[in-house]
């Protein structure tokens, strides 16, 4: 008797401490509403459509009126001569990108903490950041202009010294140079912030005792700045791996040629030409589900990986 009784109390207690916080937080709330409206609206909601990667959708049929053909369309895609080139192409873009995109912020950000003067810090930091800002577009006409073949700069500067003009945008094997070097001159400096400021919330005293005990200045790097702040690299590390295979469409379809497509086509551009070029809206949408899986399984076992070799992780 006594259980039963405590039990609906117990509940009932809650139920009033949990409406005493939200009215007590009741603006905060409000604000969040539209965050969470935006995401359910716009990215949990459409995720109901997934389902036409598994039918055979046809416009103005709905995506519920399709028949149902299971696996058709992840077999064809298998099966078909592109599959291979367009995961590879999609997975060594990320990789090199990873490769040399995710160590130079974390550089970038403690060279900027050594330097004393605080306004030529500040600086630096402004100029490295301002990049980040210029849109797509203008970068790929960047791009176009230093290296094309036709009154290109790089090109000028290499005829200036006496050699060959080079083809950049119209060679496969240039492709990935420019989209992962143009990529890393945009992004370093932007992505510098929050190791910059990990590096600042470091305790001072630390850098202090190191100096009084003799140690020099890469050991101070190697022995207390990049341990404290291992765990944001981490965490860091782990989310770039969830973005391993979705290679950035705007970039590569703005860059790309027929002539660049053995380096150049990944899953986001394919994916592009099957479902709105070709009609293939199943077919494409089969191909963009796999891929959105993998990158979760990448996530997850880098999540995994990381929890028990660092005891850092995002769950």
């Amino acid at each position: 008797m006594t259980q039963s009784k405590t039990a609906p109390r117990a509940q009932e207690n809650r139920r009033e401490a949990l409406i005493k916080k939200i009215k007590r937080d009741k603006y905060l709330l409000a604000m969040l509403l539209p965050v969470l409206l935006y995401y359910v609206i716009f990215h949990y909601i459409p995720m109901t459509g997934a389902i036409i990667a598994f039918k055979d959708f046809k416009p103005g049929g709905g995506i519920y009126n399709g028949e149902w053909v299971g696996l058709r369309w992840f077999i064809q895609f298998f099966d078909s001569p592109y599959a291979y080139r367009t995961i590879r192409n999609t997975v060594l873009l990320s990789l090199y990108s990873l490769i040399f995109g995710f160590p130079i912020p974390i550089l970038f950000a403690i060279c900027v903490t050594e330097i004393g003067n605080s306004k030529i810090r500040r600086t630096v930091q402004t100029v490295s950041y301002l990049p980040h800002f210029i849109s797509t577009v203008v970068l790929v006409g960047m791009i176009t202009n230093l290296f094309t073949m036709n009154n290109g700069v790089v090109n000028g500067i290499i005829n200036a010294l006496g050699g060959k003009t080079v083809n950049f945008l119209q060679n496969p094997g240039w492709f990935r140079t420019l989209y992962v070097g143009s990529g890393v001159w945009q992004s370093f400096g932007f992505n510098s912030i929050i190791y910059i400021a990990a590096i600042n919330g470091i305790d001072p005293s630390l850098y202090e005792a190191a100096k009084i005990d003799g140690i020099r200045k890469y050991q101070q790097v190697l022995y207390i700045t990049l341990p404290m702040i291992s765990s944001t690299i981490v965490i860091l590390f782990i989310l770039q791996l969830g973005k391993l295979m979705s290679v950035g469409f705007e970039k590569v379809f703005l860059m790309y040629s027929p002539a660049v497509y053995e380096t150049a086509d990944v899953i986001s551009t394919y994916v592009y030409r099957k479902g709105i070029e070709s009609s293939s809206y199943s077919f494409a949408s089969a191909v963009g589900l796999f891929n959105s899986v993998v990158n979760f399984l990448f996530v997850y076992v880098a999540n995994c990986i990381c929890r028990k070799a660092t005891q850092t992780s995002l769950w």
